[in-house]
């Protein structure tokens, strides 16, 4: 027996509801591996799934966790070995599949990456997928050219997970950081990042008719979307890129294609869910060479799985700030 989040919903009513139980392993879920977790973390999509489901959970009960590390425990598959160090992010684990609020999980073992040297389950807890995802951003400027005194990179949403973490790093890479905030109590902690520049979410947040502005951004990792992303188009150097990382300032882009075509900008989709294997290896090798542990351990927030309720509230109301790790075993 062992303690997992269980989200119930009531066939009547609709609600749902989430506590700890204690569950055996026969109510695990198919898989190749099953992992003894160690931590998982907190996302935007995690509030969902511990909440209403946001339309990302299919049955009920229903464990999430779209993020976890740990030990293999049993393997039927050749690649991975009992003691086996794992992290998994991504393939719709937590949403449609059972995930990581629990102190065991049954996956897939083409889902799984193997953790690198240099980390260990908890600082990869740390970086989730939040950090994932922003590695995967600066990789992909970075393979359209970026390098460092192209000029200042913009984060948008900066004092989130996927910005806070895109902040160090690019910091930590020689590059100079301008972060967006909405929340002027953050500048501190922004700054203690790297970032060199503070800008206010309102100089960005209003559309303009002028299709470009002057040229400023080297590059841009964009957690924000809407309004905002289409204002920064017009402000992009030329044949400088963006990429497009989130969308807490709506799906919509009303924009024009005047950047595209007058000054050569990219605009990079970025896709963590169904990320190839290689370039899942490559991100993760990239964080245990390039992201300061020291600067990820000053976003950490600890957590318990009986903390994750509150948790999963907080997040869909943007009170987190950081990255919370969850000790699925404290």
């Amino acid at each position: 027996m062992f303690n997992a989040l269980v989200v119930e919903k009531d066939e009547e009513s609709g609600k749902t509801s989430a506590a700890v139980q204690e569950i055996g392993e026969d109510r695990l879920p198919a898989g190749d591996v099953t992992v003894a977790v160690e931590y998982s973390t907190v996302n935007y999509k995690d509030g969902l799934c511990i909440g209403p489901g946001g339309g990302l959970v299919r049955n009920y009960p229903h464990v999430p966790g779209i993020d976890f590390a740990g030990t293999v425990e049993a393997s039927d598959d050749d690649r991975y070995s009992p003691g086996d160090k794992v992290v998994l992010t991504g393939w719709r684990v937590g949403e449609a599949h059972w995930g990581g609020y629990s102190q065991k999980a049954r996956v897939k073992a083409d889902w799984l990456v193997p953790l690198p040297d240099g980390l260990d389950a908890r600082q990869a807890m740390a970086v989730g997928t939040a950090g994932f995802t922003s590695m995967l951003a600066v990789m992909a400027l970075e393979d359209h050219g970026l390098v460092p005194g192209n000029g200042p990179v913009l984060v948008t949403g900066a004092a989130g997970g996927v910005g806070s973490v895109a902040t160090a790093i690019l910091a930590n890479l020689g590059h100079e950081v301008a972060g967006v905030t909405g929340r002027p109590d953050t500048a501190d902690y922004l700054k203690s990042l790297g970032a060199t520049q503070i800008v206010a979410r309102e100089e960005l947040n209003e559309t303009t008719k002028r299709p470009l502005e002057a040229e400023t951004w080297a590059g841009c990792v964009d957690a924000v979307g809407g309004d905002m992303l289409a204002r920064v188009l017009g402000q992009m150097k030329y044949g400088a890129s963006v990429s497009a990382v989130g969308l807490a300032g709506g799906a919509g882009l009303p924009a024009t294609v005047i950047p595209f075509l007058l000054r050569g900008v990219n605009l990079l989709g970025i896709d963590s869910v169904m990320q190839p294997y290689d370039n899942r290896v490559r991100a993760w090798g990239r964080i245990a060479k390039d992201l300061p542990m020291d600067k990820l351990e000053a976003m950490v927030h600890p957590a318990t799985l009986a903390d994750l309720p509150g948790l999963g509230r907080d997040i869909l109301k943007g009170q987190v700030k950081g990255r919370i790790v969850v000790d699925v075993n404290g």
